[in-house]
């Protein structure tokens, strides 16, 4: 189980919440320079596709983005445990489980707003990968761009749907500012 680090009216409608999760990323970047060998992962991760293509996202339902999001999100997960069960430095294996839980939370969260929204999770098939990377750096980059740009233009397109959500599993009654 992992600790969700926001709640998720505050996630969905608070920037500044978003970035507070987002800067851990840097974090993992100060930690895998401290490691040495850390960037050269044991076997390439296949990286679902991050960026937005916008005619596509316009035209697809707020469910569908949230689909999308998760289904990334899990793409990434996914790719960072399999090189992790075969890395054979400890400091590695440290880096990328700390990356594993950060997604983890992140999945948690839009996950939740998904249950919340009935919405139908995409079978693992249905995560595009773009690309196949050797390096723990570029990891971090693309998860980077996942977290500014679809996440991001999730958050901007629910940002005053998600009380309503939540309005009906919680007592949560504010709106997005």
């Amino acid at each position: 189980m992992y600790l969700v680090q926001a709640r998720p009216t505050d996630f969905w409608c608070n920037r500044q919440a978003r970035k507070t999760m987002e800067k851990k990323i840097q974090g993992l970047r100060t930690d895998m320079v401290a490691c040495v060998g850390a960037d050269t992962l044991p076997s390439p991760v296949q990286l679902p596709c991050v960026w937005v293509h916008a005619a596509e996202w316009a035209n697809q339902t707020l469910q569908q983005k949230c689909a999308e999001v998760v289904a990334a999100l899990r793409g990434f997960r996914d790719g960072v445990q399999g090189t992790k069960n075969h890395s054979t430095s400890e400091c590695q294996t440290s880096l990328l489980e700390k990356l594993e839980h950060h997604i983890a939370n992140y999945v948690a969260i839009v996950s939740r707003l998904q249950t919340q929204n009935g919405t139908v999770t995409p079978s693992r098939s249905a995560v595009r990968k773009c690309s196949s990377v050797n390096s723990t750096s570029k990891v971090l980059q693309q998860y980077g761009y996942l977290l500014k740009g679809k996440l991001e233009r999730l958050a901007v397109d629910l940002r005053d749907d998600v009380p309503k959500v939540e309005q009906r599993t919680t007592t949560t009654k504010g709106r997005c500012s």
